[in-house]
């Protein structure tokens, strides 16, 4: 096999959670250019409806399904209805996740004011959301003993990142999962399924522009503190993300798991001097 075919995802089934959101946008457009059949799975048949719409428009095969992934019924539904339509799964990206506006702690608010039940909305969605879509599509994976699961984790796993508690204690949640389940999977059903994370840096998009940026475009005071401590000197672009899923959902890495790649422009690694 070539190098530019172990890079391929051709007539490849990848499932992506969250499918619906900005960075799943760029998720499916990778997947699909790299000529995988993508699944589109969210909480809003319309949006993703338009997203297997943009799949096709690039030439790709999509479908789309509604489901919520902290209803075990609903991802079991969501499963089956994907194995009808294609009769495997090769991949899940579990994109779905995200903060709760009621789990942020503003820069005034006392730490303990915190709203409990939102952190705790907020660890279920970005942990429990990527447990569940594990374990049920993770099986179709394991019984033929080959598959890729990629998980999202963040920069708040490997660094304090302030106001954000429920988001962070998730995302650690996300690192301890990823490694105990290469592990698990490994051990029990050979070298040829593999999990691996995504932590990504901070990314602009349409959606959350006017929180990063002031009207004259220059950086909010909390964006322009990530720029600082970034080597890059910038904020990300979603489209930089796209390499790094297809290489851990592809034969290229057929022998990473139960790692976790930053793509953060050198956020992580860079101490400040």
């Amino acid at each position: 096999m070539s190098i530019l075919e172990k890079f391929s995802l051709q007539g490849k089934v990848i499932a992506v959670t969250g499918g619906t959101g900005v960075l799943g946008k760029s998720f499916v457009k990778a997947l699909a250019e790299a000529g995988a059949k993508v699944c589109v799975i969210g909480r809003n048949k319309e949006r993703a409806d338009e997203r297997v719409a943009y799949i096709e428009s690039l030439g790709g095969k999509g479908l789309a399904i509604a489901a919520d992934v902290l209803d075990e019924s609903s991802v079991i539904a969501a499963k089956d209805q994907l194995l009808t339509k294609w009769g495997t799964i090769d991949g899940l990206v579990n994109a779905a996740g995200g903060n709760i506006p009621g789990a942020t702690i503003g820069p005034e608010e006392d730490i303990f004011d915190n709203k409990i039940g939102d952190t705790i909305k907020a660890i279920e969605l970005n942990l429990y959301g990527t447990i569940i879509p594990t374990l049920i599509f993770g099986k179709v994976m394991a019984d033929k003993g080959v598959g890729s699961i990629i998980n999202i984790s963040s920069l708040a796993a490997s660094r304090p990142i302030t106001r954000v508690l429920g988001y962070t204690v998730a995302k650690h949640g996300v690192d301890g999962f990823t490694k105990w389940m290469a592990a698990e999977l490994a051990l029990r059903h050979g070298d040829k399924i593999r999990v691996n994370a995504i932590a990504p840096g901070v990314f602009l998009t349409e959606q959350n522009r006017t929180l990063l940026t002031n009207p004259d475009g220059s950086y909010t005071d909390r964006s322009d503190k990530f720029v600082r401590n970034t080597p890059y000197n910038r904020l990300g672009d979603p489209s930089e993300l796209e390499g790094t899923l297809v290489y851990l959902l592809s034969d290229a890495s057929g022998f990473v798991s139960g790692e976790t790649i930053f793509v953060d422009g050198g956020f992580n690694s860079w101490c400040g001097v």
